[in-house]
């Protein structure tokens, strides 16, 4: 879980990096790269289990102009726990008339302008609550958004406590809210663990504010994909498909071609130049640069590596690795960490860089 809290009404767009392997760690790093594209003062970390290595990985690899804060969630008791904890990390008069974002660290399709437009909604409304909904066509899993009166959200029940009339509901709840900080505290402390998993809710949060008379708001996502989490590998292969589509859409929107872009990855720290054409079964990861005119593949794969102006690598695995301008490597070789290929040379078949 990620909370972010911020004072300005200043929200603006950024694209945020798309991810090869989303492991738990990658997709926090999107997660607070939103927030740092949104953006917000600070952002506050729910950890857990691993929580030396996801915090290293966060303060290695998070957004520089972000201010992270960490809390340990030493016993996992539910998502109204986990904010409840978050809330530790603020002082007591901190905030107050402020808002404050959480969203859950599994949501590596969310777009800066969706938590923008949840929070001008959420702000226009006066809300003390606003969620984010999408209608998808299986909610199976997802909590159920219950309107009432007027349509006015009411509650979200979660899959395992929803009658068969609630689990037909469409629209559901994908974990990402903006609150009234002031309200917040006290309605977290009215939940209670009477559910089928004996744990803190904070979706039961709306239901506690609504009941109090506070005004509830939501904000439909546009695209239903942003509500998709990762709790298993058939949902994480569907998040990076989207991912990589929606990647190599902007690179073939500069200039880039690409015979296959379904089978071809690039990573979020790669440069490509204009020009650059990427045959089926590239994969190029880390902070591999490509310049102008080069052509890479088929069935290469690039880690962290440069390759200069019109340089052709087909067939080809490389790490750390520099191939000049106008040289031509492979078919079949290898470039080993440190290797360089010198401009306009032809490695021929089979290539591997002499030892030194």
């Amino acid at each position: 879980m990620v909370l972010a809290a911020g004072e300005g009404t200043r929200m603006r767009s950024a694209r945020p990096k798309p991810l090869h392997l989303l492991s738990g760690r990658a997709m926090l790093l999107h997660v607070l790269d939103v927030m740092a594209a949104v953006p917000v003062d600070r952002s506050v970390v729910v950890i857990g289990h691993g929580a030396e290595r996801v915090t290293k990985k966060l303060v290695d690899d998070g957004p520089a102009d972000l201010v992270i804060d960490f809390v340990e969630q030493a016993v996992q008791r539910g998502t109204g726990d986990a904010l409840m904890v978050a809330l530790t990390a603020f002082p007591d008069d901190d905030l107050d008339d402020e808002d404050l974002l959480v969203l859950p660290g599994d949501a590596p399709l969310l777009r800066p302008d969706t938590v923008t437009a949840l929070v001008e909604t959420h702000r226009a409304a006066g809300a003390a609550a606003t969620l984010l909904s999408a209608r998808v066509p299986d909610p199976t899993g997802y909590g159920r958004v219950v309107r009432g009166r007027g349509d006015a959200v009411r509650r979200i029940v979660e899959q395992g406590d929803a009658t068969p009339e609630e689990a037909a509901i469409d629209e559901v709840a994908t974990s990402i809210y903006c609150f009234r900080r002031s309200v917040l505290a006290p309605a977290l402390r009215r939940l209670s663990p009477e559910n089928s998993q004996g744990e803190y809710y904070l979706t039961d949060v709306v239901e506690v504010l609504a009941q109090a008379g506070y005004p509830v708001a939501s904000y439909e996502a546009e695209d239903p994909m942003e509500a998709i989490g990762v709790n298993d590998r058939a949902q994480l292969a569907v998040a990076e498909a989207e991912l990589r589509r929606r990647t190599n859409r902007r690179w073939m929107a500069r200039g880039v071609a690409m015979l296959d872009p379904d089978r071809t990855y690039v990573e979020s720290g790669v440069q490509l130049a204009s020009d650059v054409t990427l045959f089926p079964g590239t994969l190029l990861q880390g902070a591999t640069v490509v310049g102008e005119g080069a052509e890479i593949g088929p069935d290469t794969r690039l880690a962290d590596c440069v390759v200069g102006a019109g340089a052709v690598v087909s067939h080809t695995v490389g790490s750390d690795a520099e191939v000049g301008e106008g040289a031509n490597v492979g078919p079949f070789a290898y470039l080993a960490p440190g290797t360089t290929v010198p401009p306009g040379a032809v490695t021929g078949a089979f290539y591997t860089a002499p030892r030194s």
